[in-house]
């Protein structure tokens, strides 16, 4: 019996939990998907992320392995906005801009208002306040249920 393939690398969240990131026009491809009350809608999320990752294949921008980020943000109950970080800007990329922190948590996603609460306790020890709010699942559902974690990344503007 021979191992499974590799969908989703293992994260490391070491580098990523309790940082500053500072960034300067940073480029992503943006896709959106419908939601329900904030929660992806069954079949959308997987088809989504994939025609992101194809067109960022086919503009030649794709991001190494090891460079890979994908941010989701929430802009009402309805939508979700999918940004996929890459390799080099194109006219059909956006930026985004500012100081990010980012937190690590590990658990269901269902928790996210709970992160949430969490990050903006973590900021206040800084005397910082969060503007908006970013997400990076690092795994899909069946690798966190392999690899035994489910890491979500808070990233909070400020």
């Amino acid at each position: 019996m021979g191992e499974e393939k590799e969908c989703c690398p293992v994260f490391d969240p070491k580098p990523w939990d309790g940082v500053e990131h500072v960034w300067k026009d940073k480029p992503f491809l943006k896709g959106s998907i419908p939601q329900l009350f904030h929660m992806p809608i069954p079949g959308f999320m997987g088809p989504g992320i994939s025609k992101l990752w194809k067109r960022a294949q086919d503009l030649g921008i794709a991001p190494a392995t090891g460079d890979f980020l994908l941010l989701t943000h929430d802009p009402s109950p309805w939508k979700s906005e999918l940004f996929l970080s890459v390799a080099k800007e194109d006219p059909e990329t956006v930026t985004l801009s500012g100081t990010f922190f980012s937190k690590v948590y590990d658990g269901p996603y269902n928790d996210v208002p709970k992160y949430i609460q969490a990050v903006d306790d973590f900021l206040a020890m800084r005397a910082k306040i969060a503007k908006d709010y970013y997400f990076y699942y690092t795994t899909c559902p069946k690798c966190a249920k392999k690899y035994g974690h489910n890491y979500i990344v808070v990233f909070a503007e400020v």
